[in-house]
């Protein structure tokens, strides 16, 4: 168990970590999401030990996590961290750079294990090119399954999909976390992909001006966002009253309401004018006003712009 205590921590005045507290069990894999400069990558470095904290403790199974003041070099042996400058020794191979931390005792599986964490992340075939030669997304395959060659107890992962192809990324992500639950080998994940938190972590950590706002099941966060800032963090989101949506008379009272939620409709309080459309495969995002305030739905069909539609929720 990963056990953070009232963490704080500053590179100068202002506090980049505030009071931050969470555990974590064995074999989870925890999504930290929250916007750029919200704390996640230095979240991440501190558990790792890169820094040393100002306020608060750090245990992974009742041991403590120590800073550069007590290692002489950085870091827990136990764990793993991937930064997003992936720390690849440009002139070594890709079989060198993903073998380098194992032993040379047995080269045979020494081999095998690089085969089969190359295979991994369909990089076998640049095995014995040089890492200086190769694409930024085939770096951050190569320096994603370096990470995972001795198996660690628990990885810190920064960002690690976001130089990697969509049409690689999916099959990727699932493979990796797979392979993650099959060794129970715990792993966070700062990423500001929904999708990383959605369909692959058994829970969220939503942070915000170096604080926890939330920590839960990532589908309960997304169903029932807290604030506009937290369902953001998914896509677009509408804010709307709920007397123009016939649920309440109240004028002042407020919903969050995503994009697929609302169709459009023959008559409602809710009548919009069209400014954008954007094609999104199924559907189209639209782009509408209502009263100065920028209101996205979504519709099978594209609209001319400047027409005015009625829309509602999606019962």
């Amino acid at each position: 168990m990963l056990n953070i205590q009232n963490i704080s921590f500053s590179y100068t005045e202002k506090p980049v970590i505030n009071n931050v507290s969470f555990t974590i069990n064995k074999g989870q894999n925890i999504a930290v999401i929250g916007e750029s400069g919200c704390g996640k990558s230095t979240l991440l470095k501190l558990i790792y030990g890169l820094y040393d904290l100002n306020e608060g403790q750090i245990f992974y199974e009742e041991k403590p996590v120590l800073g550069p003041k007590y290692n002489l070099i950085p870091g827990m042996p136990y764990m793993k961290y991937l930064a997003q400058d992936f720390d690849l020794s440009p002139y070594e191979t890709v079989a060198e750079n993903v073998g380098k931390f194992l032993s040379n005792g047995f080269a045979n599986l020494k081999k095998l294990r690089v085969q089969e964490l190359l295979e991994m992340v369909e990089m076998e075939q640049f095995s014995n090119v040089k890492a200086k030669f190769l694409s930024g997304g085939q770096q951050q395959r190569v320096a994603l399954v370096r990470v995972l060659a001795l198996e660690p107890e628990l990885i810190l992962l920064d960002e690690p999909f976001s130089q990697i192809d969509a049409f690689r990324k999916n099959a990727l992500r699932r493979n990796l976390f797979r392979y993650l639950k099959q060794k129970q080998i715990t792993c966070i994940l700062a990423t500001h992909d929904s999708t990383d938190a959605l369909s692959f972590a058994d829970e969220a950590i939503v942070m915000r001006n170096g604080e926890i706002i939330i920590k839960d099941n990532p589908i309960e966060i997304y169903k029932k966002p807290s604030s506009k800032y937290v369902a953001s963090l998914f896509g677009e989101v509408n804010e709307i009253s709920t007397h123009l949506l016939k649920l309440t008379d109240d004028q002042n009272e407020k919903l969050l309401v995503y994009p697929h939620q609302l169709i459009m409709v023959e008559n409602s309080d809710l009548e919009v004018k069209i400014r954008r459309t954007y094609f999104r495969g199924n559907h189209y995002l639209i782009e509408s006003v209502y009263k100065r305030q920028l209101i996205f739905f979504e519709s099978e069909f594209d609209l001319p712009s400047e027409i005015s539609v009625f829309i509602g929720l999606n019962s």
